[in-house]
């Protein structure tokens, strides 16, 4: 029977990234000290989007919730599943998820940041994942009290849909260190939640999951308000515009103008960051970390995307077109490498 599942939920942009790949590239360490990762980082996602029933879920996935449930059976040690679209279940869908892990003794792991670097974040994710909305939009409709997917995916109410199905001592909120704190603590932080002994996994500095710059993704939302219902969200998109200009292109270059929440925001969001401290403090749970760390620090200036001039988007989409023809260029390579192989192959048996 298993002893303990901890349920890794969210939030989005909180370092999960980093996290996941300490404990996948660690698997094998992990077992054999008796923690059991189920399925692969894919099925944890599949599962994610078979429980949440989400329009879209990949029709080839394979994976589902009880699937990756039934994964863990017989196993007696602890058990760890990762996604942090978990957390935006409903709090029927999030009671299905823990009544299906009983009678371990599941518990629920959120982590938090502050809202200050949470919002570019965020909309810059919904960009890359096939979003249109500008960035000001964004924040306008957060500020009118609208978005509640985005405030879904907070830690107070994700806290309070999953937190609540568990006794508080499963309850767990692992915050976000400030910039600048040492590249390992976070993941010091989830270790200690999760009973991971000090030293077990090997860790190597995070990889940068490269945030883009503010000409680069108003063209990238462009491009997605122009795709229309071609490469429709998720899976197609991913595997064409996250693959081949995304990640080939756009993260490739570097000195882009970083954007941020504009500093006429900034008493509205230290507004909102406090009462989410205030929640936080008033809510039972274990917290590894400092809600403090919740406050937003070193509110700089910084254009939106929405104020960028015409001539500096124009600039950023042909750079880009210019980094897709060198991309295209090396796409061809592969091919005539092995077809060059072959053919020394070939001469060589003769």
């Amino acid at each position: 029977m298993v002893g303990r599942v901890f349920l890794h939920i969210g939030a989005p942009k909180t370092g999960s990234t980093y996290v996941q790949t300490v404990l996948w590239r660690n698997r094998d360490v992990l077992r054999t000290a008796g923690v059991l990762l189920p399925g692969s980082s894919l099925a944890h996602d599949q599962a994610m989007t078979d429980l949440r029933q989400v329009s879209w879920r990949d029709p080839a996935a394979t994976w589902t919730w009880d699937r990756l449930v039934a994964e863990t059976a017989g196993w007696s040690g602890d058990v760890i599943i990762t996604n942090e679209g978990l957390g935006g279940a409903t709090a029927a869908q999030a009671a299905r998820a823990v009544e299906s892990l009983q009678p371990a003794e599941v518990h629920i792991v959120v982590a938090g940041r502050d809202l200050w670097r949470t919002f570019p974040s965020v909309w810059q994710q919904g960009i890359r994942s096939r979003n249109i909305g500008s960035f000001s939009g964004f924040l306008d409709t957060i500020e009118r009290g609208g978005n509640d997917a985005f405030w879904d995916h907070m830690p107070n109410r994700m806290l309070r849909r999953w937190g609540d199905l568990v006794p508080a001592a499963h309850r767990h909120l692992v915050t976000v260190p400030p910039p600048g704190s040492p590249h390992d603590l976070l993941w010091r932080r989830f270790a200690y939640v999760m009973a991971i002994p000090d030293g077990l996994c090997e860790l190597e500095a995070p990889s940068a999951n490269a945030s883009l710059g503010a000409a680069e993704i108003e063209v990238l939302r462009r491009v997605n308000a122009a795709l229309g219902d071609r490469y429709p969200h998720r899976s197609p998109y991913q595997r064409v515009v996250q693959r081949h200009l995304v990640d080939a292109v756009l993260k490739q270059r570097t000195g882009g103008l970083r954007f941020g929440v504009g500093l006429d925001r900034a008493d509205w969001v230290l507004g909102l960051a406090e009462q989410q401290i205030e929640e936080l403090r008033n809510y039972p749970c274990d917290v590894l970390g400092d809600l403090d760390e919740l406050r937003p620090a070193d509110l700089n200036p910084a254009p939106t995307p929405d104020e960028l001039g015409t001539t500096q988007i124009l600039d950023a989409a042909i750079e880009t077109i210019i980094g897709m023809l060198a991309h295209a260029e090396t796409l061809d390579q592969p091919t005539e490498t092995l077809k060059n192989r072959v053919r020394r192959g070939l001469r060589l048996d003769r």
